[in-house]
């Protein structure tokens, strides 16, 4: 693993508690951590849990830290970035978390020649399973895609990909778990529907989708085979999936993902 002590939050929302944790996890020392947090309660909470530098002042972060993250909402980047823009160089790495926003557009902030890597993360990162879309801006090199990398492994698996199909990876693993907690909510109501007590049928549920993806993960296989597999002839799994196909629940999941990556596009 690359070298990530000395880095910095501008942010202390849950993607930033999620790496710290991750990192500290990794056997990173707390106290090379810091976190610019405009919410003193927020402060004080991330002080208090992790032992890690924290501060109002974001200017503070940036001048000590070579590795400096950026995690506020997309429409508070230049409040965010305007004020320590000029602490910024060729030395340093910024990695923007922002859904939608173009390392051009970072590096417009920020000036000439600082390397800026962009994140698209996912909200499983707080228990250490997201899975996280990793692009280059034009001035990053390999050390600093390196220690990105290594830095989000450290919350979850990583995929390099190139930044125009980062909007593609917001509309599917950035926004994901809400489809997925739409899903589980939705298997739930139907045991409970068929007569289960609404605490068993949750459970069930979530446990189904949590199973069903790690052997995905594990054996490898599309998606189509291990559904066949499940599906005996005239049995209850394909009469289920006559009417999944019958409602339109593929199409609408596809749907879904493609919305969300045009909103992507929009908040850029």
């Amino acid at each position: 693993m690359q070298q990530i002590s000395g880095t910095g939050f501008i942010g202390g929302g849950n993607m930033a508690e999620a790496l710290i944790k991750g990192l500290i996890a990794a056997g990173v020392a707390a106290d090379t951590l810091m976190v610019a947090e405009l919410q003193n309660e927020r402060r004080e909470y991330l002080q208090r849990t992790y032992g890690v530098e924290v501060s109002a002042d974001s200017r503070k972060v940036v001048a000590h830290n070579a590795t400096v993250i950026l995690a506020v909402k997309p429409q508070s980047l230049e409040q965010a970035l305007r004020p320590v823009a000029d602490l910024f160089s060729a030395d340093k790495c910024l990695i923007s978390i922002l859904a939608g926003v173009a390392t051009a557009k970072l590096e417009a902030l920020v000036g000439d020649k600082v390397p800026v890597v962009r994140v698209m993360p996912n909200t499983p990162a707080l228990i250490g399973a997201g899975a996280a879309g990793i692009s280059a801006g034009r001035y990053a090199d390999a050390d600093c895609m390196e220690l990105a990398c290594d830095l989000f492994r450290c919350v979850g698996v990583v995929e390099v990909v190139a930044e125009s199909l980062l909007d593609a990876v917001t509309g599917l693993s950035g926004s994901g778990p809400a489809y997925v907690y739409m899903i589980i909510e939705a298997l739930a109501d139907g045991g409970v529907l068929e007569g289960l007590p609404r605490a068993t049928a949750l459970m069930l549920a979530a446990q189904t989708v949590a199973g069903t993806a790690q052997l995905l993960l594990e054996t490898k296989e599309h998606p189509a085979v291990l559904r066949d597999r499940v599906c005996s002839p005239a049995g209850t799994t394909i009469a289920a999936v006559q009417t999944l196909e019958r409602n339109g629940v593929r199409a609408a999941m596809i749907e879904a993902v493609q919305s969300a990556a045009r909103r992507s596009r929009e908040l850029g």
